[in-house]
């Protein structure tokens, strides 16, 4: 797999949950070349039916998981719980603007993530996309919003991250981007900034794949694994 398509599927890898303003914002664009330059109307981000979007929530983990899991869905005045959990995971349905800011896809509606956080990426990685989507949201520019995340951090109004945060993501309905679409069945593994070779990452023959986000302070690892949450095989070799 190649290095840029590694950082920018991990940088698509992030969940949110949000309290959204009532109506669509326009936020600054990045690039006047990029593919998706601001903000699309909010409906384009929204799922109609709520039991489809639970559906899609779910498909991110195993059913020994998600069927346990609370599973959140995106409404217009925010994420709101549709469905409680038992087991501390929490399931929903990323969208593209939980990427790293610079990313390409950052506004792109068409993206679909389904993803199922244990309880400690819930507690620590959780409130980190909380933040994100409420600036995105108030239609802060990406200076503003790159700004508030690290004066967030400097203040610790942001938790560090607890170790063995994790999610899944092995849905094969998601859309991660116009390129990979699906990609692979995956787990993310979420920490402090850290070199990548002290998990054997992104070395020949290793299924770990790392990428450093410095605005939010993390490397995330990705590990590739060979079956779908339906236990159906991920018949396409990673590349």
């Amino acid at each position: 797999m190649k290095p840029k398509l590694a950082r920018e599927l991990i940088g698509l890898a992030l969940l949110l949950a949000a309290v959204l303003i009532s109506q669509p914002v326009q936020a600054q664009p990045q690039k006047t070349d990029a593919p998706y330059p601001s903000m699309a109307p909010l409906d384009q981000y929204l799922i109609a039916d709520p039991n489809a979007e639970i559906a899609l929530a779910r498909s991110a983990a195993p059913k020994a998981i998600s069927d346990n899991a609370e599973v959140l869905v995106l409404e217009r005045q925010g994420y709101t719980t549709a469905v409680a959990g038992t087991n501390g995971f929490v399931c929903i349905v990323e969208r593209s603007w939980t990427a790293e800011i610079v990313n390409p896809n950052f506004w792109n509606p068409k993206l679909r993530g389904p993803i199922c956080y244990n309880a400690p990426a819930v507690r620590t990685y959780l409130p980190l996309t909380i933040a994100k989507t409420k600036l995105v949201l108030a239609g802060k520019t990406n200076e503003q919003m790159s700004k508030a995340i690290e004066a967030a951090l400097d203040k610790k109004e942001l938790p560090a991250l607890e170790i063995g945060a994790m999610c899944f993501m092995m849905s094969k309905d998601g859309y991660l981007d116009d390129q990979a679409g699906h990609w692979h069945p995956h787990l993310m593994f979420f920490v402090p900034l850290t070199d990548a070779k002290s998990w054997g990452a992104d070395l020949a023959g290793s299924p770990v794949l790392a990428t450093e986000v410095p605005e939010d302070r993390l490397t995330i690892f990705m590990v590739p694994v060979a079956k779908w949450s339906d236990g159906t095989p991920d018949s396409h070799p990673r590349n």
